[in-house]
């Protein structure tokens, strides 16, 4: 008989004007991989920081029994000590200490008082083996990819004889094989009588791995689903997340393309730390007033480093190229520059270099082109507060004023804060970079159907995703990159997965 090591009664958790939980019940069986599904604000990551004592004892109501015993954690310590471990979205790593320190911080292995770096390292050297990661302990976090610093938190919480693991989003920033790894190794880990939760917004990834999926809506819990019991699938969890069918992932949209807008011809770029070191190769590229144009590669193909370039060289050492907006030659370089010349880049990191998320609605707004409501060189509060409310009510922003902080937004509203931020300043070409990453299905679609109002007001949309599926849904054509070089310009009559992945693994151009 399956036991349950975790049951959750009755949570109720309120915030200043907002009840982020209520009445929630939720159980988890020993040995199991239950997940979480729910559009962004649903209250997910709530409900994990009440279990692991980010939200202590005593703020919040309701009762939490683990391993059949009523709890009361008053801090992370508290829960980590009893066995559950939570690796946030946004990894706990120290970029300037190796893995061996960080899977150790705070949990050193020291006897006296003294720490015995040999056992370190040779206990740091075990756990990674477990989770599959064959690097030496002591290369420093900053030197190793993100889906290896994934597997270094999975293996820190090892070293604290986890017996429930929560992941929050953990394949988010994950290519494809990266995700693939991390997965796999979550079911070794449910072999080895370990149980996980885990929360995500990848509802392929939670349909193949999940034993059972809990769906919370509005800060309540839905229904849980049995997995193997049948009948379960992507569109069977959307229902229960949004309270209906989503007929269509993507809005449809009819473009209407104008003139030529971009044309960047022959764009060579070397890598910031050794120029000779070329991230990008003699690229070219074209967009048109209201076309919607995607660029497709695989992680490290140099999408991110390439839109980076273009956007005032915020990236790397231009060596080669030239630029052209509406048929002017123009030379970018810093962003203030771009930003003059009509060009915006939505980052894909939101939180890391999109947003300051100590600032409001109303003063993120008007952020990147402050000199538009400042005459004379001081802010006009007036002309702020109005733009902010313009772009507020446009984006559809979910929160009660322009004066909420974007850090306590949702994931899908900090993004259409971003979105409103860059139309602020009026640019002819934007160029969006992961725009849905960590988003829910619902607020993915609301994100698209921006997209499409951009490129019918003219503005020429240049997106950047690792899911093909999204580029297919709302583009127009599709640029391929492999290793730098733009290998193919696909119309979307003539694209699918398999033309496209076949572009981007080739390394020079037909």
């Amino acid at each position: 008989m399956t036991q349950t090591i975790l049951s959750m009664q009755g949570i109720t958790k309120e915030f200043p004007g907002v009840k982020a939980l209520s009445d929630v019940n939720f159980d988890v069986q020993a040995g199991e991989i239950h997940s979480i599904c729910g559009e962004n604000g649903a209250g997910k990551s709530t409900l994990m920081k009440v279990l692991s004592g980010v939200y202590p004892y005593g703020t919040y109501s309701g009762e939490i029994y683990y391993e059949g015993d009523l709890v009361k954690f008053r801090n992370i310590r508290e829960s980590e000590h009893a066995g559950i471990a939570i690796i946030h979205q946004e990894l706990a790593l120290i970029p300037e200490l190796t893995i061996t320190e960080n899977m150790f911080l705070g949990n050193e292995v020291a006897v006296g008082g003294v720490i015995n770096w040999q056992e370190a390292t040779k206990r740091a050297r075990e756990l990674l083996a477990r989770v599959g990661l064959h690097e030496d302990p002591g290369t420093q976090i900053k030197n190793i990819g993100i889906g290896k610093q994934q597997l270094v938190e999975i293996a820190k919480a090892l070293a604290k004889d986890v017996k429930l693991l929560i992941l929050d989003e953990p394949t988010a920033a994950l290519n494809d094989r990266d995700s693939a790894h991390l997965l796999s190794m979550l079911r070794d880990l449910r072999d080895q009588g370990i149980t996980c939760i885990m929360i995500s917004h990848k509802l392929n990834e939670i349909e193949a791995i999940s034993d059972s999926i809990t769906i919370i809506r509005d800060g309540k819990t839905i229904e849980t689903l049995d997995v193997h019991g049948g009948g379960i699938n992507e569109d069977r969890i959307i229902r229960g997340m949004v309270g209906r069918d989503l007929d269509h992932r993507y809005p449809p949209h009819t473009p209407k393309i104008g003139d030529l807008v971009l044309e960047v011809d022959g764009w060579t770029v070397g890598h910031p730390d050794d120029p000779s070191r070329l991230v990008t190769k003699n690229a070219s590229i074209e967009i048109r007033a209201g076309e919607i144009v995607g660029l497709a590669g695989l992680m490290g193909a140099g999408r991110t480093e390439f839109a980076r370039s273009l956007f005032g060289q915020s990236y790397g050492h231009k060596l080669a190229g030239t630029m052209r907006i509406n048929g002017r030659d123009v030379t970018l370089r810093n962003v203030g520059q771009a930003i003059d010349a009509g060009l915006a880049y939505v980052t894909e990191d939101r939180k890391a270099l999109g947003l300051n998320l100590l600032d409001t609605i109303r003063v993120s707004t008007t952020a990147a082109k402050l000199k538009a409501i400042s005459p004379g060189g001081v802010v006009d509060e007036l002309a702020e507060v109005a733009a902010a409310n313009k772009y507020h009510k446009a984006m559809r922003i979910k929160a009660p004023t322009i004066e909420e902080g974007v850090g306590k937004l949702s994931g899908g509203n900090q993004q259409k804060v971003v979105l409103g931020k860059w139309m602020f300043t009026e640019p002819e070409v934007l160029i969006l970079d992961e725009p849905t990453r960590g988003i829910d299905v619902g607020a993915k679609y609301e994100i698209y159907e921006i997209i499409n109002q951009l490129a019918d007001s003219g503005k020429a949309c240049f997106v950047i995703s690792s899911e093909l599926p999204e580029l297919l849904g709302i583009c127009d054509r599709i640029y391929t990159l492999s290793a730098g070089v733009i290998t193919a310009d696909v119309p979307r009559e003539q694209a699918d997965q398999e033309t496209l992945m076949r572009y981007m693994t080739q390394r020079k151009a037909d």
